[in-house]
């Protein structure tokens, strides 16, 4: 029986042909410092964690690869941000041609468009806010650079003001330095516009097209939880790691004042999920670190370039118990009422999403001498594609490594999708069965 190429097929296999791709590019001589090559499995796990805008490494970015590795890492973050089948819709669209019906399924799969009409507008303001975006981070972050960090060096500053614009707006986390970016801790024209970047990305394309196209009035729910969330989930995470932290000698405790609330703001923001790191988390609280998990697995809006099981999906849940709370039979916000598909939806994410922690976690457990805490840390941080790490990942054996590879993929391709390529086919079912109660809890 032939399999039909659906577009939630279409979507892993493109994603597993660039990592592909990206790891025979970074295999090659003259992409890494080392002798030869740098090896297979280096290349492999750079590639997976570039394409899926993740930042966790097993080498340092900054010393193992050559300048020209270091640019295949960042086109491969720019195309896994981007997105496969939507870079391939623009380039249709820029050339002229009909999108088409197979290609604009395939891009609505990506992009998470609400109908297969709005893909093509979509995709097309997709194009410009990213460039606009990275652009715009870019030239603030250049004369910083050239003035203080690249000793007056225009191309050195150019590269690193570019690099970590595109890296800090994708969400990917990766840096060209070797303690990423702790130098920068205290540095508000480094870490505020990085921080910027990092939200925009992650609220999801179609929330930032909404925000440019209509006034507040008129956002769609998808949108006001989107937001809403981010901003409630911001504001926790500043404060709850301000707190968790503030007097820890080994991260924020020596800084000043501003310092220490520059490091809590990063704290909250990068979890979101960028991965950039302006501390040592390996030096953080257990408090910090288990606040760290929770925003890292909720991630930051749907059909961007953040991870985790979405902002939208947090609420929805939230929404569903304070509703069964209340003794409501449906589930209302803002004047609108969530349709049962999508409470489903939200509930199957979830679940997933902790059965792939769960697995990756025991895996890691079972392959590993290490402890518990940085385990779980390292498996939400590659399902959520984040990159923040304790410092556990390098020390990791080649099979803990295939674990976070696996892992990595997963979360950036989403359970749901990955599971949806899987099944052979979807069935409808004609008919139902008499409903009977179960006890719950």
């Amino acid at each position: 029986m032939r399999r039909t190429l659906t577009p939630t097929r279409v979507v892993p296999l493109a994603f597993l042909a660039t990592i592909a791709i990206g790891t025979v590019l970074l295999s090659l001589p003259f992409a890494s410092t080392e002798p030869g090559s740098g090896g297979f499995l280096p290349a492999l796990f750079t590639s997976v964690s570039a394409v899926c805008v993740t930042g966790l490494t097993t080498v340092d970015t900054a010393t193992f690869w050559t300048p020209a590795g270091q640019a295949i890492i960042l086109g491969l973050i720019q195309v896994g941000g981007f997105g496969i089948m939507t870079l391939a819709s623009v380039l249709l669209i820029v050339v002229g041609r009909q999108l088409g019906l197979r290609n604009g399924l395939i891009a609505q799969t990506e992009t998470h468009a609400i109908s297969l009409g709005d893909v093509r507008a979509l995709v097309r303001r997709l194009a410009v806010v990213i460039v606009i975006a990275e652009a715009s981070v870019a030239a603030v972050l250049f004369p910083r650079f050239l003035t203080v960090y690249d000793d007056g060096d225009v191309g050195s500053a150019a590269w690193h003001a570019v690099f970590h614009a595109v890296s800090a707006f994708n969400n990917a986390g990766f840096a060209l330095y070797s303690d990423n970016l702790v130098g920068f801790v205290a540095d508000p024209w480094i870490m505020l516009p990085l921080c910027v970047a990092v939200v925009l990305g992650g609220l999801g394309f179609p929330v930032v097209v909404e925000m440019m196209n209509r006034t507040r009035r008129r956002w769609s729910v998808h949108t006001r939880l989107t937001i809403y969330g981010t901003l409630v989930l911001l504001v926790v995470g500043t404060v709850g790691f301000g707190l968790a932290e503030w007097t820890n000698g080994q991260t924020l405790g020596p800084l000043s004042t501003g310092g220490k609330m520059l490091a809590s703001l990063t704290g909250g923001v990068m979890p979101r999920t960028a991965g950039f790191n302006s501390i040592d988390y390996g030096s953080a609280s257990s408090e910090a670190l288990l606040l760290t998990d929770v925003l890292m697995f909720i991630g930051g809006g749907s059909a961007g370039t953040a991870g985790g099981v979405k902002v939208s999906t947090f609420v929805v849940l939230a929404l569903i118990i304070w509703n069964e709370l209340r003794g409501e039979q449906n589930v209302f916000v803002f004047g609108r009422t969530i349709p049962a598909t999508v409470q489903r939806q939200a509930l199957t994410v979830a679940l997933l999403a902790v059965g792939a922690v769960v697995s990756g976690t025991m895996a890691l457990l079972v392959v590993t001498d290490l402890e518990f805490e940085p385990l779980l840390f390292e498996s939400i941080s590659a399902f959520a594609t984040v990159g923040l790490s304790t410092g556990v990942t390098a020390d990791l054996p080649p099979a803990g490594e295939v674990v976070l590879v696996v892992l990595m993929f997963v979360g950036r391709v989403g359970v749901v999708t990955v599971g949806a390529a899987l099944a052979l086919s979807a069935r409808r079912r004609r008919y139902t069965f008499p409903e009977e109660h179960v006890v719950v809890g």
